[in-house]
């Protein structure tokens, strides 16, 4: 996300003196070499023209005596924009991680001893919400790129606050479909995707602690509300919570507007320096070239399909709690436990992935997902409330190592030019299985009477999908090797090409000394 400084270097610095010496009558124009994003602009300097660069810093309208972009400022008004994306991870992810407590209060308030499907009907409005969120990510990376993070994530989180407090006005489980499960959800989407982008403006070389602190904030959140909510929905109901709820989202929309850009848009880049809005091709709003790549799309077809179990926990373990063990246990517990341990998956496996070389990080994410499947599946067989509690703490644990290496994966597939669209690409296919599960757990549930079954079958996709993830390091080392392979035919080639041409002027040329010998 750091902009790009890099100048172009002057072509034929060791050629003919005679090519380089200015020629009477008018030149001919050639068209300039462009580089990573850099434009030229005629007319500055002794030389005719200089490269600008296109990541430069606002106000520096003219091309000349334009500079590049300065270094990102390591700090200053960055650490203000960083504790306003950290309230946004926290915020976003906080009430999407909470909604089990939400769950339970919906179906005592929705609910009927008369139908038959209430778990799966109101299981539709959590995983709506959560797999939007997903499932807006490629659209929303487009909109930042052409519009900027700022209004970006101040219009995102105004349509959240819209969503969220017209939720606490319906009567019935239906509306909120539309309102928590859409209008929410994609306020929520486009509020915090620029809240990652952002820091890349402002921070290089302390990246890695900033978005570790970031993401730290769905961590501190995920502990902290399941607890208010309980305190919140018993004195006060659920119609007030969701009001208190969007005091969360208005200071979420007060947060957009630290996002002060240092790197231009899309689309003010395509205006140039007249200030003319202009958007730009579709080729470059749209990438779809990272799919060319065969280990990126096992990747983001496995992940997926690792995922059709992934949020039935989050979901159903509360109401699986109180069928259980009944009002007896704090079942916000586990939601505390599940957020602890995420955080410190996070920031332990984060390190461990940086000893770890290419594409061989995927096997955290295989163990990740084999054991996230494993404790899925034993959450049927505990008749304990501890022994709950100590698989929550291994399912939150290797849940942050997942999430954590997700970045750097596809940095090492399709390499840091294409990595904002691939991790967009990814996140807008995992909004389906998200989306799923969680209703298909509600359906079992209703038809069978009781959550084992639903459990169990959470577990098998994750064992299915790191299966599948085993693949891509062979995959990636046999495409790295046929790149390297490329080059060198090539350089065969050339010296034999060079071997053929000396033949031949040797060839022409003996005769030649010959026949001046006899003359």
């Amino acid at each position: 996300m750091a902009p790009v400084s890099e100048q172009l270097e002057p072509q034929d610095a060791g050629g003919d003196p005679a090519a380089t010496s200015p020629l009477p009558g008018p030149p001919a124009v050639e068209e300039p070499r462009r580089e990573n994003g850099g434009e030229w602009c005629p007319g500055s300097g002794e030389s005719g023209a200089q490269p600008r660069v296109a990541a430069e810093a606002p106000g520096s309208a003219g091309c000349p005596g334009s500079a590049a972009a300065p270094e990102p400022p390591e700090g200053g008004w960055g650490w203000v924009v960083m504790l306003a994306a950290m309230w946004c991870n926290g915020a976003v992810f906080g009430i999407q991680n909470s909604c089990g407590v939400l769950f339970v209060s919906m179906l005592r308030l929705f609910g009927s001893s008369e139908d038959k499907q209430l778990a799966f009907k109101t299981a539709w409005v959590s995983s709506l919400s959560m797999g939007m969120v997903f499932f807006c990510s490629p659209i929303v990376s487009i909109f930042t790129d052409l519009f900027g993070c700022r209004k970006v994530a101040v219009i995102g989180a105004a349509v959240g606050l819209v969503g969220l407090l017209s939720s606490s006005f319906v009567s019935t489980i239906e509306p909120l479909y539309f309102t928590y499960g859409i209008l929410f959800a994609c306020g929520c989407s486009f509020a915090y995707q620029p809240s990652l982008v952002i820091l890349g403006h402002y921070f290089k070389k302390r990246l890695g602690l900033v978005n570790g602190i970031v993401t730290a904030g769905s961590s501190l959140f995920t502990v902290s509300l399941p607890f208010l909510l309980r305190v919140l929905i018993d004195s006060v109901g659920l119609y007030n919570t969701l009001r208190v709820l969007c005091i969360l989202m208005f200071v979420l929309f007060l947060a957009g507007f630290t996002y002060k850009p240092l790197v231009p848009n899309t689309k003010d880049k395509e205006g140039g320096k007249k200030g003319k809005s202009k958007f730009p091709p579709a080729k470059k709003i749209c990438n779809f070239s990272v799919f060319k790549v065969l280990s990126y799309r096992i990747w983001a077809f496995g992940i997926p399909a690792a995922l059709f179990g992934y949020f039935v926990p989050y979901v159903h373990l509360m109401n699986h709690v109180k069928d259980r063990f009944g009002d007896s246990v704090p079942e916000e517990v586990l939601l505390l436990c599940l957020g602890i341990t995420s955080g410190v998956g996070r920031l332990v496996f984060g390190r461990v992935a940086d000893y770890i070389p290419g594409a061989k990080k995927i096997y955290l994410q295989v163990a990740s997902f084999f054991f996230i499947g494993l404790m899925s599946m034993m959450i049927p067989l505990c008749n304990v409330f501890g022994a709950l509690v100590a698989v929550c703490l291994f399912m939150g644990l290797f849940d942050g190592c997942f999430i954590c290496i997700m970045a750097p994966i596809a940095f090492e597939l399709v390499g840091a030019q294409d990595v904002s669209q691939a991790i967009g690409f990814l996140l807008g296919l995992m909004s389906v299985p998200m989306t799923v599960g969680p209703p298909i757990a509600g359906l079992l549930r209703d038809q069978l009477g009781t959550y084992n079954v639903a459990f169990y079958l959470a577990g098998v996709p994750p064992l299915v999908g790191g299966a599948i993830l085993c693949f891509i390091p062979w995959v990636h080392e046999r495409q790295k090797l046929k790149e390297r392979a490329k080059p060198v035919d090539g350089e065969t080639t050339e010296k034999m090409l060079e071997n053929e041409s000396t033949l031949v002027s040797d060839t022409t040329e003996k005769p030649v000394k010959e026949l001046d010998s006899g003359l």
